[in-house]
């Protein structure tokens, strides 16, 4: 590596006094004597690689295995070995497999470990350390997923490995499930060792797709928490992961979740073949996912392809695609020559796509929060028509109202004199939307898990009530999604501003204690009830975890990291993350009148009184930390 920087860094004969000056400061930070380096001096190993080549990178330092290295690649070959033969054996003596899958499975569990291995022996073992750790960031999820065969087998949807024919109660665990577990293990272990053999404290170089490739996780991510497949088969019930049960919601969650991290760290490592491999492996895990419910659906006539898992495979087969690009970005030019050029440009650019992710959610948002979120039908045995009725939320206003807050900042993040206020705000208002969008939700989920009713009306010509999703909840569902994608376009965008921007004062220490203040209580006040209704039990993070309890935990996290951050910020950006905490949190306690009011009845609880103090502990930490940047030289 440090050969490659020298012989970049020095001058070629005749060259100008920059590149004089580049080979003084690159020999002072390797510890060599400054001046021109030969070029006979240079070795054919220490040159830089040439600029198209695919998977060239600093890989030719390290052309023998290094031992942990090595045990990382035996440890993720003997795992992809118990995966391959998990798909052979049953996972349970009550259930066999759906249809013969087990060629796919063999396939899907043995190509990233043969092709790690592969990089490796051809003097390319940074790529292939890559390629365990993209496949060992998704093993904790797959491992999660997989418990449910041990915790209630007839409820996965897991057809390629357990598809009963007949109706049961539960289910003992086979062999092919302990193959499974230890095969996810062995690959956490691989990731492991393969992080510690790849640890390094060099700094990366800025690379392309760095916010690119997070979006699209984001996306397959979404594709995960959906049906993985639709059945007419009635010993198999297809759900989406949020109706499903713990273990299987659990392990989609953590899989949603690793997507978007590992594709971000993968591009931030400081080798670039290691980023490499990292996307290729991260693709390959999610593909060990996605296309078993997508095989499922095309073998047979019971079960049908759904989108989610089409929409996995195609956006991580984009970032896989990454992996073949150029990942590096230009630095040739000079920076002064690329100050108007491309950092503006590309602030532009960010700022537009937030903006209009952001009117996105908004609309989709208010869509969800007018349209009905049940469609109930009643069909009684004596008559010839059924009749149907809809059914709203009660939070539907206080969704309204998160929406109108959302679409004014994302208009003013579309308005170039705005927009450097808007935007901070907008970064923290989107969880707005989860937090009001997961208490509409859950008046659809309640209704739909019902099933069909019996028995109203009395004896005799008896109605049976049918529930199904209204046009509300699709809408407000697909308002979470753009939530999560505006989340990372803003968040892109506060990135390139911080580049744009000069340095200014550091971060104040004056706002150490209303920070904090605010912190705690506005932790406190999305655990506790904003209002009470007599019969009604609001959901809450500590007790009665429910839907919208995931709402209240996005938004608490949100306002604590805010906090964190403002502490480390100079005081212009603080002061927008605590104002935006400060709205994130008064929309919440605005859940008084616009959720109370509809029940009926309601009166304040202490989390209403613990949202204002949190609110004005904020307000006061982002009024001095401002204050504190007017008065900074």
């Amino acid at each position: 590596m440090e050969g490659a920087r020298d012989s970049v860094g020095s001058p070629r004969p005749g060259s100008s006094g920059t590149a004089k000056g580049e080979s003084t400061g690159t020999a002072r930070r390797s510890g060599k004597p400054a001046g021109p380096t030969p070029r006979s001096a240079v070795s054919p190993a220490t040159r830089q690689p040439a600029p198209n080549s695919a998977w060239a990178a600093e890989d030719t330092d390290d052309a023998s295995l290094s031992p942990l290295l090595s045990a990382a690649l035996g440890l993720v070959a003997l795992g992809a070995v118990a995966l391959a033969v998990a798909g052979m054996v049953p996972v349970s003596p009550a259930a066999a497999p759906g249809f013969a899958g087990w060629p796919w499975l063999a396939v899907l569990a043995l190509a990233p470990a043969v092709a790690a291995g592969w990089a490796a022996v051809t003097k390319h073992p940074r790529l292939g350390g890559g390629i365990v750790l993209g496949l060992a960031a998704l093993a904790p999820g797959r491992l999660v997923l997989d418990l449910q065969f041990a915790v209630n087998g007839p409820l996965t949807i897991r057809p390629e490995l357990y598809l009963p024919d007949r109706f049961l109660g539960g289910s003992a665990v086979g062999a092919g499930f302990w193959l499974l577990v230890a095969g996810h293990v062995l690959t956490c272990a691989a990731g492991v060792l393969a992080w510690r053999a790849h640890r390094s404290h060099e700094e990366p170089e800025r690379r392309r797709w760095r916010l690119l490739a997070p979006l699209l996780a984001v996306v397959a991510g979404v594709g995960l928490l959906t049906a993985p497949v639709d059945s007419d088969n009635g010993f198999l019930l297809a759900r989406a992961a949020f109706e499903g049960p713990w273990p299987a919601l659990g392990g989609y969650l953590l899989l949603a979740a690793a997507l978007p991290l590992a594709a971000a760290l993968a591009l931030a490592a400081p080798s670039e073949s290691t980023a490499r491999g990292a996307l290729a492996g991260l693709t390959a895990g999610a593909f060990g996912v996605a296309v078993p419910p997508v095989l499922a659906g095309l073998y047979r006539s019971d079960l049908h392809v759904t989108w989610g898992p089409v929409l996995v495979l195609g956006a991580t087969a984009v970032i896989g695609g990454l992996a073949f690009t150029p990942l590096a970005e230009k630095t040739e030019k000079p920076e002064a020559d690329l100050a108007g050029a491309a950092k503006l440009p590309g602030l532009f650019w960010w700022r537009l796509t937030t903006g209009l992710l952001g009117l996105a959610t908004a609309i989709a948002a208010v869509i969800g929060s007018v349209t009905s979120q049940v469609a109930v039908t009643a069909l009684n045995p004596g008559a010839t028509t059924p009749v149907s009725a809809a059914a709203a939320s009660p939070a539907r206003w206080f969704l309204l109202t998160a929406a109108l807050v959302l679409a004014v900042l994302a208009v003013g993040t579309l308005v170039p004199k705005t927009a450097p206020a808007a935007r901070p705000l907008l970064g923290l208002a989107w969880a707005g939307i989860v937090l009001a969008g997961t208490a509409v939700l859950t008046t659809a989920l309640t209704a739909t898990q019902a099933g069909n009713l019996a028995g109203f009306g009395g004896t005799g010509a008896t109605p049976a009530f049918t529930y199904d999703l209204g046009a509300g909840a699709a809408w407000t569902f697909a308002a979470l999604v753009l939530a999560a994608l505006t989340a990372l376009a803003a968040a892109g965008t506060g990135v390139v501003e911080r580049e744009d921007t000069g340095e200014e004062a550091g971060p104040g220490k004056n706002v150490l204690t209303p920070v904090v203040a605010g912190g705690v209580l506005a932790v406190a006040a999305f655990g506790l009830p904003v209002f009470g209704v007599p019969g009604y039990v609001a959901p809450g993070l500590w007790s009665n975890f429910d839907t919208p309890s995931w709402g209240l935990l996005t938004a608490a996290a949100v306002v604590l990291g805010a906090a964190l951050l403002a502490l480390r910020s100079r005081p212009k950006p603080a002061a927008a993350l605590l104002s935006g905490a400060a709205l994130l949190v008064a929309l919440h306690a605005a859940e008084l009148p616009l959720v109370g009011g509809a029940l009926g009845d309601a009166s304040p609880s202490t989390g209403f009184w613990v949202a204002l103090a949190a609110v004005a502990a904020l307000l006061v930490a982002a009024g001095m930390s401002a204050a504190g940047g007017r008065e900074a030289p």
